[in-house]
């Protein structure tokens, strides 16, 4: 896997079907490496938007990347209580320290009561049909979407509130903060 390690910083590129880059984060560390995902920290991360402008992260987040999963999680560590920011997307490489994926508009957004809201259903219909989403990535991105709800249901993986607050001593150990 490109010779990572816990501990490694990593930028993240994410971009859109037609290929182009949607938004680059400038540093998430490396804090575990499954053989169906890695796991990553960040904290004040630098994210630059496509149209130039960026802003830090204001809160630590820990984040699940899959390798057979068209989806990526999220769970932000607010004042207020964990929340969760999961896309739709391809499944993750990495490409010389930086993890890419293509992103699929669709996102689920999960509240600390357990609460959740489908986002971008617009945006999602809108690039299928200027992009061309093909009928087979449509399918795809339906039943992962399906599958990520299923999870936060019965509270499986990243929706397991105690693995977070593990990933986020495991972070907080790596990098000092």
């Amino acid at each position: 896997m490109d010779n990572i390690k816990v501990g490694d910083n990593l930028e993240l590129h994410c971009y859109k079907h037609n290929g182009k880059i949607n938004s680059i984060s400038d540093k998430l560390t490396v804090i575990d490496i499954q053989d169906e995902f890695i796991v990553c920290g960040d904290f004040k991360t630098t994210i630059t938007e496509s149209d130039g402008s960026s802003h830090k992260t204001k809160e630590p987040a820990i984040v699940f990347f899959y390798k057979d999963r068209w989806f990526n999680i999220l769970a932000q560590l607010k004042k207020q209580g964990l929340f969760y920011y999961c896309n739709i997307a391809t499944p993750y490489l990495i490409d010389e320290k930086v993890i890419k994926y293509i992103d699929y508009d669709l996102d689920l957004r999960v509240f600390p009561d357990g609460g959740f809201k489908i986002l971008d259903k617009n945006e999602y219909n809108y690039h299928k049909k200027i992009m061309h989403y093909s009928d087979e990535i449509d399918e795809i991105v339906k039943s992962e979407l399906s599958s990520l709800i299923e999870m936060k249901k019965n509270s499986v993986g990243p929706f397991n509130k105690k693995l977070i607050e593990e990933y986020y001593e495991k972070y907080k150990e790596i990098t000092g903060i």
